[in-house]
């Protein structure tokens, strides 16, 4: 008899300590993240070939306390290595955790890697070498405070490797984690389905429980290689092992189905289940998971681990798939149970389910829960009505806007800002898109409660046909400083065509926090285009320049348009393009605006656009930037440019900003507010998005 160790995933324990009871072990006890046990070497070579649930078999060596390195050398060197390995084979130490006297865990794998050479080259008189791959011994060092564990891994490759899986999907579950679902889903049934399948991991797993595969058949395993390893009860093992899985499989009563929507995986999916020889008893097929097939004639399980949107532009996708899920295993579904796995149990809500279990588990460092339904009678039932209030008030505020709209040809505009305190979004529609962002919430708001806020409402907003599942975008806006809104956040690319005023505009939905057209502005770019006839026009920080096309389709002679970013000047020069005005006639500069003002002597323009960032300290730019700091210098600088009986318009977005008008009057200059006057209907609601002021010289 000799003492190992189970390593598993917490959450997995009492699964792991069932499964290494039933398989011969003795004195077994459960652990955090594992199970102790005793048995002989033949029982530890079977639980390395059936244990579905554990990470690694380890023999344990050494367990002690130690105090010092000293105590930690010694304890290794107590060990009488060539037992399991000789001085012509390689091994490796890998260490975990840390203490007072090791406070580094690279540092504790090399004292025992010290001790256990030294010891060869007393004995032997010559070291083995050490392998960072493919080693014969790999030695596995615990460190918790003063205890000590040394031990040997059994399994060389971790257990969950079955060595069917060459490829697998962005977010797979390990081998041993599919396999303690399928486990806990208590799947007696003929059929299972898993309708988001992936690279079908648990439609794999499962299809070896049916057909009593073991999970190590198909690997080599550590201890094949040490120095004591019993080759013929191995090989009765193994011998066992294979009459077991060709009986089962010829015998499997049990069929799989799979279903993904994308093709890849489902290939993917195939590749592997060919590899585990499992063709015979999973199909998998391209389908939609929103719209489920009919189900087979008898009842069985639906088994999955769908996707739980780490990203926020990723929820209104997935609360629109999981609707329509729960919608189609209520219709289609009825007597069967489902067991979904997921790392966002609040999407589970959105089934309209009620679980009858749950397990809890990590899946990595993330906190999942596995919650198994059953599926009653009855069809869809009543349906929940989602933020309804919210709703409501974007119907009455798309009523409200909808003459306008038609009247001016406007095709983007803002349809809800934060009417409502408990819904802190800004809702603006872009065509047929509807664009979200959240507004961060307060510190006193607990971040569950903020999320699952925002669900509701982005299932409001699907339930109520304002806007198609795929055409919902969601964006978290925060405090910006200097030109973070400017920075990528994507990089789909995917540009579209908006208008307003006879303009037209490329706007980028995904890309950047901001679309590349300020909604807020539109009024002042009607009055550009209103009064640049004949005009020389300037358009400082002029980002995508839509300040710059309608000037000229006002007919201004010249636009100079001035920004620091390349990418924002050729987005202008397309918008230029868009609306068929030629590039040569007008003046594109890539520019630190606020050095670029110093540089001008003798050039002057008739009509002024200064929309400035409220903080800035870019990189790009010479000097820190603060509007209510720099604003007189800024307004100085940029008036000298205008000719006799010229306008400067003059916006920015800080709140509370307070404009100096003595110290502007000082240098001549004529200010008046008119910050209502540019604000169109659907900012109305919110006097404070933006101030607006127009100035003269004396």
């Amino acid at each position: 008899m000799a003492d190992f160790f189970a390593s598993t995933a917490k959450g997995l324990e009492s699964l792991c300590l069932d499964e290494i009871t039933a398989l011969g072990a003795e004195n077994c006890k459960q652990t955090v993240a594992g199970v102790s046990f005793s048995c002989d070497w033949p029982t530890a070579y079977k639980i390395c070939m059936w244990s579905r649930v554990a990470s690694r078999i380890l023999l344990r060596l050494v367990e002690t306390q130690a105090e010092n390195v000293d105590e930690l050398y010694e304890a290794a060197y107590s060990v009488r290595w060539n037992k399991y390995f000789s001085v012509d084979q390689t091994f490796s130490v890998h260490c975990t955790g840390t203490n007072h006297y090791i406070d580094n865990s690279q540092f504790g794998a090399l004292k025992v890697k010290d001790a256990i050479v030294d010891q060869f080259n007393k004995l032997e008189g010559v070291r083995p070498n050490v392998a960072k791959t493919d080693e014969d011994a790999r030695i596995v060092v615990r460190l918790a405070g003063k205890h000590l564990a040394i031990s040997i891994d059994l399994s060389g490759a971790a257990l969950h490797r079955r060595g069917y899986r060459l490829e697998q999907g962005e977010a797979p579950v390990r081998e041993n984690l599919a396999a303690a679902l399928a486990i806990r889903s208590n799947w007696q049934e003929k059929y299972l389905i898993d309708p988001m399948c992936g690279s079908g991991t648990i439609l794999i797993e499962a299809a070896m429980q049916a057909a009593d595969i073991a999970p190590g058949l198909n690997r080599q395993f550590g201890f094949e290689r040490l120095r004591n390893f019993a080759s013929s009860a191995w090989q009765d093992i193994r011998n066992d092992a294979k009459a077991r899985a060709q009986y089962g499989l010829a015998n499997c009563k049990q069929r799989l189905i799979g279903y993904d929507i994308d093709r890849r995986m489902v290939t993917l999916a195939k590749s592997n289940i060919e590899r585990a020889g499992l063709s015979d008893i999973i199909s998998v097929h391209v389908h939609d998971a929103a719209n489920l097939p009919a189900a087979p004639s008898e009842p069985g399980l639906i088994l999955s681990n769908p996707p739980y949107g780490e990203r926020l532009g990723e929820l209104t996708k997935l609360i629109g798939l999981f609707l329509s899920f729960g919608a189609s295993v209520r219709e289609n579904y009825p007597g069967w149970r489902l067991s979904l796995f997921t790392a966002a149990p609040e999407l589970l809500d959105y089934l309209r389910l009620r679980s009858d279990k749950q397990y809890k588990f990590l899946n990595g460092a993330l906190n999942c829960v596995l919650k198994i339904y059953q599926i009653g009678e009855g069809g869809q039932g009543t349906q929940r009505k989602y933020a309804e209030d919210f709703v409501n008030r974007l119907l009455k505020n798309k009523k409200k806007l909808l003459k306008w709209i038609k009247r001016d040809n406007i095709t983007c505009y803002r349809l809800y800002d934060a009417d409502l305190p408990e819904y802190n979004v800004a809702v603006d529609c872009y065509d047929d898109y509807v664009i979200v962002q959240e507004y961060r919430a307060p510190k006193s708001i607990e971040p569950a409660k903020a999320r699952r806020r925002l669900m509701d409402l982005l299932t409001g907003l699907l339930q109520s046909d304002l806007v198609a599942n795929d055409k919902l975008v969601i964006k978290q806006r925060a405090q910006q400083k200097g030109r973070q809104q400017y920075e990528r956040n994507s990089d789909e690319k995917e540009r579209f065509v908006v208008q307003e005023y006879g303009a037209q505009f490329y706007v980028n939905l995904t890309d950047y926090l901001d679309t590349g057209l300020f909604l807020d502005h539109r009024n002042m770019r009607h009055y550009i285009q209103q009064h640049s006839q004949s005009k020389k026009v300037l358009n400082l920080f002029a980002y995508t320049g839509s300040a710059s096309v309608h000037a000229a389709l006002g007919g201004a002679s010249k636009v100079t348009t001035v920004d620091m970013s390349n990418t924002y000047l050729n987005w202008a020069k397309d918008n230029f393009r868009l609306n068929q005005l030629p590039i040569s006639k007008h003046e594109f500069i890539r520019a630190d605006c606020m050095a670029w003002l110093k540089t001008q002597i003798s050039q002057r323009w008739d009509l002024i656009f200064l929309d400035p960032p409220t903080f800035s300290n870019s990189k790009k730019m010479d000097e820190v930037f603060d509007i209510q700091k720099d604003h007189v210098d800024l307004l100085g600088s940029v008036s000298r440019l205008l000719n006799p009986g010229g306008q400067l318009i003059f916006s920015n977005n800080k709140r509370q900003f307070k404009m100096d008008i003595e110290a502007l009057a000082k240098l001549g200059l004529k200010v008046k507010n008119i910050s209502s006057q540019s604000l169109s209907p659907d900012f109305e609601r919110n006097k404070q998005i933006h101030n607006c002021w127009m100035i003269h010289k004396e």
